[in-house]
């Protein structure tokens, strides 16, 4: 493999529309993963326990997220270098920095547990630090490798990493459900898909050919860009898949109640944010091959968001509560105004994730974290609110993402 970086024309709509195939079903199997994960977990653990999963669910949820930021920027320097620009003397190499990046957050979380491990995380904290530890340090190498499969094209790679990832959680997830290991088997199930980078390494002759590839660059550049990619997915990662801990830290002991909600929240906002998060390549490239037209680039994709979730509202809103109790059991009980509100709140968590990978792809990097920074902010503020929790909760998710919606269509705007 030479160090040659790979072109940065614009796609060929075959190929285009292969990749988004490819990855659409890959995140659709991804995605069926997780609602199994979830509906084991249900089923299996009664709702205040439920709800003590759904934590460290989260707790990962939002580390593994932050660490998307790898993602975003090993594909937009991958995307963006031309395949005949001459070779520069400085060179950076996105593997070894995001394995860096892995070793320094594991070191960080189990360092500064004490400090906060026995107050989110109410049972098994030290083997829930650990896990946690562990699988994001493997997680940091998953999105890099991500990142620059899909700057160099290899969608059928990206898609078996994802599912890769999917399955062998998943796996972990029944033969706990099978056996009942109870609580601690779904701690593990949750982190269990960290190594699956490396067994695609192993596996795939043109995995190990991306992971070589050296864009121009100094490696402080590449952190720079890389810190405020990280800044905005771990303000993104709070809201996605975070909520759960930030829903904690805000309202106390949850109890069954929050363990409705937070399921309720999880599961209406999968169908859209799961495949926008699973097809971030896909988007900034993308917008890398159109960053000469950045806000007439998001029209498509955001209507179709936006169609998908007026469709998503009327079936929460109508059918949601029957198949809520259905899947779950009768103690999982909401009405129907919540679940479209849920879904809505989705929406524009899920146009925020799209404004937000066109300002990551235009180079936007302080208005990318800004958005973000500021709709969590936002957010958090909102759930202070003297309301009960249902409402607070579709409050914060709600209003909050409008704040980096504005942030990034503004600097998008900008020439």
């Amino acid at each position: 493999m030479t160090d040659a970086a790979p072109s940065t024309g614009p796609l060929t709509p075959p190929n285009t529309q292969s990749g988004v195939a490819r990855v659409g079903v890959a995140s659709a199997l991804t995605a069926l993963c997780g609602y199994i994960i979830l509906y084991l977990a249900a089923r299996d653990l009664d709702p205040a326990l439920f709800s003590v999963f759904a934590v460290f669910w989260g707790a990962f949820g939002f580390a593994s997220g932050a660490a998307n930021g790898l993602l975003q920027e090993a594909a937009r320097e991958v995307r963006q270098t031309p395949a005949a620009a001459p070779r520069p003397a400085a060179r950076t190499r996105p593997m070894r920095i995001g394995a860096g990046v892995g070793l320094a957050a594991a070191a960080l979380i189990a360092g500064s547990s004490p400090l906060w491990s026995e107050h989110v995380f109410a049972q098994s904290a030290m083997l829930s630090v650990l896990l946690l530890s562990a699988g994001l340090a493997g997680f940091c190498l998953h999105a890099t490798l991500l990142g620059m499969l899909a700057g160099v094209n290899r969608w059928t790679e990206y898609s078996a990493l994802m599912v890769t990832d999917a399955v062998i959680r998943v796996a972990v997830a029944v033969a706990t459900f099978v056996v009942g290991w109870g609580l601690v088997g779904f701690l593990w199930a949750t982190v269990a898909g960290a190594a699956s980078w490396l067994m695609l390494l192993l596996a795939s002759p043109a995995a190990r050919a991306a992971a070589r590839i050296r864009p121009p660059g100094s490696t402080a550049g590449y952190l720079r860009g890389t810190f405020h990619s990280i800044t905005a997915a771990g303000a993104s990662a709070i809201l996605v898949m975070g909520f759960p801990v930030l829903l904690k830290a805000t309202s106390g002991e949850l109890g069954a109640a929050g363990g409705v909600v937070i399921l309720a929240v999880t599961l209406t906002r999968a169908p859209l944010l799961v495949p926008l998060t699973a097809m971030q390549g896909n988007l900034i490239a993308h917008f890398v091959d159109r960053r000469d037209q950045r806000l007439r680039a998001l029209l498509m994709p955001a209507a179709v968001v936006a169609g998908i979730g007026a469709v998503g509202v009327v079936a929460a809103g109508l059918i949601g509560p029957w198949l809520l109790q259905a899947g779950f059991g009768p103690a999982y009980r909401a009405d129907g105004a919540l679940l479209a509100w849920l879904t809505a709140a989705a929406v524009a968590m899920a146009l925020l994730t799209l404004t937000g990978a066109a300002a990551v792809a235009a180079a936007r990097h302080r208005a990318y974290s800004i958005g973000w920074v500021g709709a969590t902010v936002g957010s958090v503020l909102l759930l202070l609110l003297p309301l009960d929790l249902e409402t607070r909760t579709v409050v914060a998710l709600l209003c909050g993402p409008l704040i980096g919606i504005a942030v990034h269509l503004a600097a998008l705007a900008r020439t």
